[in-house]
């Protein structure tokens, strides 16, 4: 009996050992250099950055190398650059999580060294249902201060679908928001309504005075292009300065877009996806005069999410290339462009991190990717040296 209860005792210690062993790797910061995988251009290693972040949508990086992410349930976290994970900073504006919607984008202002100033995406509640909200407060610590709403799409709509969203800033400082039809797809051509467009104002909210409807009654002069469907990836290009972005179609259809003022980019009346389920067509087919032709689309649909040109040297074979998550084929697809015409795409990752939510170059010169999930992760991509 007693050699009974020893050998427990001693098999309970080693139990025990490798149970406090085990969570010590699991809360250990992430550095061990992970998977390697083949590209068209080499191999890349894929570092785990961190891990443990629930359905994580928008990504920017602070000057130090430390990094916000947003959580889609409502939170905001920084992530040291070895992979720890603050607690939610205070500070940010109401928001209601709610199907797609909740905590959306994040992005620096271009004097955020000077200011402090931290923009957000969300989608949040109102008198007639829920809408995108564009809020920003100053960073100090673990809290944003000064918290302060400067954009509302409306009218607000019901349903959990379609709310964009992205951040992205000219290089003039102005801001560029980018919108979904909230599921209600007349609202993408109609002027008076936010939905389904591309919004563009300055860094406190107001219209810039060379918006292309400024002036003109019953329109809502903050559009800045429309016929969008749901727009969730966008991206300044390097060169020309304009603005770049995709859009989910429905089954299939789902587009890259130059955005240029006052643009319609189609959507219902023109659009290259069938509906769901059905396959039948939608609109008016796929071109009508007046109505802007994408410079690429995807059938089936990808459903894209995230979006970066990379312009650095950590991967010299791909600079000026194109990068693009996507969620349901759960893979990055690299397009190589020639001007505005792609000439070439690669899909590489499959199904290797999942549902790849957002894509961002780093000041460190690496790709970053954000992982759809409730327990997602920022990886980064790393050539291989040979």
């Amino acid at each position: 009996m007693m050699q009974t209860s020893m050998g427990f005792k001693c098999f309970s210690s080693v139990v025990w050992h490798c149970v406090l062993a085990a969570m010590l790797v699991v809360n250990a910061p992430l550095s061990a250099a992970g998977e390697v995988e083949k590209t068209e251009s080499g191999p890349v290693r894929i570092h785990i950055v961190a891990r443990g972040l629930e359905h994580p949508w928008g990504l920017a990086f602070l000057p130090d190398g430390r990094m916000l992410v947003t959580e889609r349930p409502g939170r905001l976290r920084i992530v040291e650059p070895d992979g720890l994970i603050s607690p939610p900073l205070s500070g940010l504006p109401k928001i209601t999580a709610l199907g797609q919607g909740g905590l959306l984008d994040v992005a620096l202002h271009p004097g955020f060294v000077d200011n402090g100033l931290v923009y957000l995406s969300y989608a949040a509640q109102g008198r007639s249902g829920v809408g995108t909200e564009v809020a920003r407060g100053r960073l100090e610590g673990n809290a944003l201060v000064g918290t302060e709403v400067i954009f509302r799409a409306m009218p607000k709509g019901r349903g959990g679908r379609h709310f964009g969203s992205r951040l992205v800033f000219h290089p003039d400082g102005s801001l560029f928001v980018t919108l979904g039809d909230r599921g209600d797809r007349p609202r993408a051509q109609r002027l008076d309504d936010h939905a389904g467009s591309v919004i563009h104002i300055d860094d406190k909210g107001a219209v810039p005075p060379n918006n292309p409807f400024v002036g003109r009654s019953s329109v809502n002069s903050e559009i800045f292009s429309y016929g969008n469907r749901n727009v969730q990836g966008a991206a300044m290009h390097p060169v020309t300065g304009e603005l770049w972005a995709h859009e989910h179609g429905p089954q299939g259809g789902d587009e890259l877009n130059v955005i240029r003022a006052g643009v319609n980019y189609g959507w219902p009346v023109i659009t290259y996806g069938v509906n769901y389920g059905l396959g039948t067509s939608i609109g008016e087919g796929t071109h009508k005069e007046g109505m802007a032709q994408p410079l690429h689309h995807w059938v089936p649909s990808i459903a894209p999410s995230g979006m970066a040109f990379y312009t650095a040297d950590r991967f010299p074979k791909w600079r000026g290339n194109l990068f693009i998550g996507s969620l349901k084929f759960r893979q990055l697809v690299r397009l190589e462009l020639r001007g505005e015409d792609v000439v070439h795409e690669e899909r590489m990752l499959q199904d290797v991190l999942g549902r790849i939510r957002d894509v961002r170059q780093g000041p460190d010169g690496y790709l970053y990717l954000l992982t759809d999930d409730s327990d997602g992760v920022i990886a980064r991509l790393e050539p291989v040296e040979n």
